[in-house]
């Protein structure tokens, strides 16, 4: 039988180490753009203190960068040793994919980010300006392949079940790569990215602001930050809008459980801005709702409907009694593949995966019962407050950050920052709630999709590897102490350079103030 606690706490030693991960990937995402853009004004106008902006924001960028690679190498290891089965049953896919982030983007980035740092006085400016995009473009490029990935986690297009490897194999690199799951997902996921490196630029400039240091530098990056992120943060909104649209298409229950509804409402549904879900009642109390939003923005139409959990429930258990079929024919086909019809165990193996989904209950699931089948089905629905309250939440900072960037866009173009201390205090304190949203974002994402590993094809407890929970709980602790401090020395180094400021930072004397 499979061993529960091994199974959670490997889950929990990736959550962590992920959420760990992408508290450095998505200011890497929005500060190589913003430098990028620091860099062609300066090309464009020679006014020096663009050449410093670039300078030195591009010092934070390269502190980030460096630990987020130090907390993303070991995520990939985690494939092989806690995810072993996973690996092996679609390592055919998503190793192909991680391998060509590694081949294709990491090493771009990488390789333009040394030239960025020590190419200044080596390279002529349009030069450099070429390389600090290809390092903002390597970057970008970077998370396109792992964001393919995970979208083919969440729906596993472009592969098919081979009956004689037991495996998923790649059957279409195309449709894997122009999978709706990952155009949507890699386009949010950027955008969020871009709103963070303009938080940070924003909140780091209003501090200058309120301490009357570095003022024009402040003011010019702020300008910058303003705008960026006021077109980046519309764009997460309306590109929002295509994610709840793909996930009507390919994963309705986590639609139905982020917006907490149990029964099918008559079309186009309502969306619910307010509620306290009870899992246990199998109800919502306390709702307010707006009628007919959420029925345009997921099915784009006002006569279709959007299910409800127990109407989801239903549909499971039909899967799963398929899945049973499919997990006889594969053992008849393996006690004698000459005989067996080859083309039956492909067309029924496509529900394979509801039938594992038995395996936690029996070992041989074609004597499964009804009880076992109505725990199965139930066991699709993942915990509705937690994901509830993560994605409303989410929802909420995204028009906040609407609202202060618009604002600072407002003020700055009139050259009015600096007469609004209270306002100026709102943008520094609003430093760390992108991270909050973006990690909201990625536990919805991910524990929205549970009991699956890849969404209707591997229960998450069969992906583990055998690894005894007393190995596993001991690495946990061990990552959790070496990512908390690589966590402090990236604070630690932060702080000290914008505390130093782009005059001292950048090597001038303490005299000597950035030029303008």
């Amino acid at each position: 039988m499979v061993d529960t606690l091994s199974v959670d706490l490997s889950r929990l030693q990736f959550a962590i180490t992920a959420l760990y991960h992408f508290l450095f990937v998505p200011l890497t995402l929005g500060l190589s753009i913003l430098i990028a853009i620091m860099e062609s004004v300066y090309v464009m106008t020679k006014k020096s203190i663009w050449k410093d902006m670039t300078k030195f924001w591009g010092i934070l960028f390269g502190i980030n960068f460096a630990m987020g690679v130090a907390t993303g190498v070991p995520l990939e290891f985690q494939f092989g040793t806690n995810w072993a089965y996973y690996a092996h049953y679609v390592g055919d896919i998503f190793g192909s994919l991680l391998a060509i982030e590694g081949l294709m983007a990491f090493f771009l980035e990488a390789t333009f980010i040394g030239l960025f740092f020590f190419g200044w006085n080596r390279l002529t400016k349009i030069q450099h300006l070429c390389v600090t995009w290809l390092m903002a473009l390597g970057t970008n490029f970077s998370a396109l392949w792992i964001l393919i990935a995970n979208a083919w986690m969440q729906n596993p297009t472009g592969a098919e079940f081979n009956p004689d490897t037991m495996r998923m194999e790649l059957s279409s690199f195309y449709d894997v790569f122009f999978n709706p799951v990952a155009q949507s997902k890699f386009v949010h996921t950027i955008s969020a990215g871009y709103v963070i490196g303009a938080m940070f630029v924003l909140a780091i400039s209003a501090f200058y602001l309120l301490k009357a240091r570095h003022i024009e530098f402040a003011k010019r990056s702020m300008v910058v930050a303003a705008s960026f992120g006021l077109a980046s943060a519309l764009s997460v909104v309306v590109l929002g809008d295509e994610s709840g649209y793909t996930l009507t298409e390919h994963q309705k229950m986590k639609l139905a459980v982020i917006e907490g509804i149990w029964d099918t409402s008559p079309a186009p549904a309502p969306l619910t801005l307010f509620g306290w879900p009870d899992q246990m009642a199998q109800k919502t109390y306390y709702e307010l709702k707006v009628p007919w939003v959420l029925g345009l923005i997921a099915t784009r139409s006002f006569d279709q409907p959007v299910y409800g959990i127990k109407d989801l429930v239903d549909h499971a258990k039909v899967h799963i009694r398929d899945g049973m079929q499919a997990y006889e024919d594969l053992q008849a086909f393996k006690k004698d593949p000459s005989f067996f019809n080859r083309a039956k165990v492909k067309e029924t193996s496509k529900y394979l995966g509801y039938g594992l989904l038995l395996k936690r209950y029996t070992e041989d699931v074609s004597q499964a019962t009804e009880e076992m089948i109505e725990k199965a089905a139930w066991g699709t629905v993942p915990q509705v407050l937690p994901l509830f309250w993560a994605f409303h939440i989410m929802v909420a900072l995204g028009l906040y950050f609407i609202l202060l960037f618009a604002a600072s866009f407002y003020l700055a173009s009139r050259d009015q920052l600096h007469k609004y201390p209270w306002f100026l205090k709102a943008a520094f304190y609003s430093l760390p709630l992108p991270w909050v949203a973006t990690e909201l974002g990625w536990f919805v994402a991910e524990y929205g999709r549970q009991p699956w590993t890849i969404e209707g094809v591997l229960p998450t407890f069969l992906s583990a590897s055998g690894t005894s929970a007393g190995t596993v709980l001991t690495t946990l602790i061990i990552f959790v102490l070496f990512y908390t401090i690589l966590a402090i020395i990236d604070v630690k180094l932060l702080l000290k350079y914008i505390r130093l400021g782009p005059t001292l930072a950048l090597g001038y004397d303490r005299k000597e103030e950035v030029s303008a």
